[in-house]
């Protein structure tokens, strides 16, 4: 299993760069989980837009959804171009039924929902849910191929079911968008120290810190997860490739 960070942002991307997107792909299938801002100019850096297989959605704020849209455009662009017919699945909760029905467009992309208290299976890759805390309705995904495991946390504020939720993944991708001495319970983000924790006592092999701050030294949230998780420990940045 591969994992490819397309964006990695909060809120709105940096320059040239995007929210929330990753490309995880196994035995030649590709899976966009989210598709923020920016994340369909950067995606094309990796792959052809007619090669993305499906796509899943953790939650419908813009920062993981707003290139949704552009998405649709470009594989109607591409199915025309290339003489093809294929339908895209993206999939998403269905407890916000409006922006679920947004992930249909004519006969281009489908909405595909996910049940969170079932594995979805998509392709070779099985994926189990848990529901964070969040403004918004957001699940994150434990997702399995082959003997590898990546918990990609979504958006959400500390929640102790995140530790037996990531129990001895290769690699927690985990948002943080506060440092260590920010309180994010009423935002509905994590801080470095909570990542840190959560890592450290899941006893993952690998933390990569997301869903970054446009503001500070990024470097200082990596000190300070550093200071509880005593694994591998990195800075998500565009086109970080994680291969267990």
């Amino acid at each position: 299993m591969k994992v490819t960070v397309v964006g990695y942002w909060g809120g709105y991307p940096g320059v040239n760069e995007a929210t929330s997107g990753y490309l995880f792909e196994h035995e030649g299938f590709r899976l966009l989980v989210d598709c923020g801002s920016g994340v369909l100019a950067q995606l094309q850096n990796y792959i052809e837009i007619s090669e993305l297989d499906a796509v899943i959605i953790s939650h419908y704020h813009h920062d993981h959804i707003a290139d949704i849209g552009p998405l649709q455009y470009a594989r109607l662009i591409s199915n025309y171009l290339n003489k093809s017919s294929n339908n895209l699945p993206i999939y998403g909760h269905e407890e916000d039924l409006v922006a679920f029905s947004k992930l249909t467009y004519k006969n281009i992309t489908s909405s595909e929902a996910y049940i969170p208290e079932q594995v979805l299976h998509i392709g070779p890759f099985a994926i189990t849910f848990m529901k964070t805390k969040h403004p918004a309705i957001c699940y994150a995904m434990r997702i399995v191929a082959g003997e590898h495991t990546i918990v990609f946390t979504g958006d959400s504020s500390y929640v102790e079911g995140f530790i037996p939720f990531s129990v001895n993944a290769d690699l927690l991708i985990c948002e943080c968008n506060l440092y260590g001495d920010q309180e994010g319970a009423e935002m509905g983000h994590m801080n470095s120290i909570e990542a840190g924790k959560i890592a450290e006592e899941a006893k993952v092999k690998n933390l990569l810190l997301t869903h970054l701050p446009h503001y500070g030294n990024h470097e200082i949230l990596q000190h300070e997860a550093a200071s509880i998780f005593n694994g591998n420990l990195f800075l998500a940045r565009q086109g970080f490739i994680f291969e267990p």
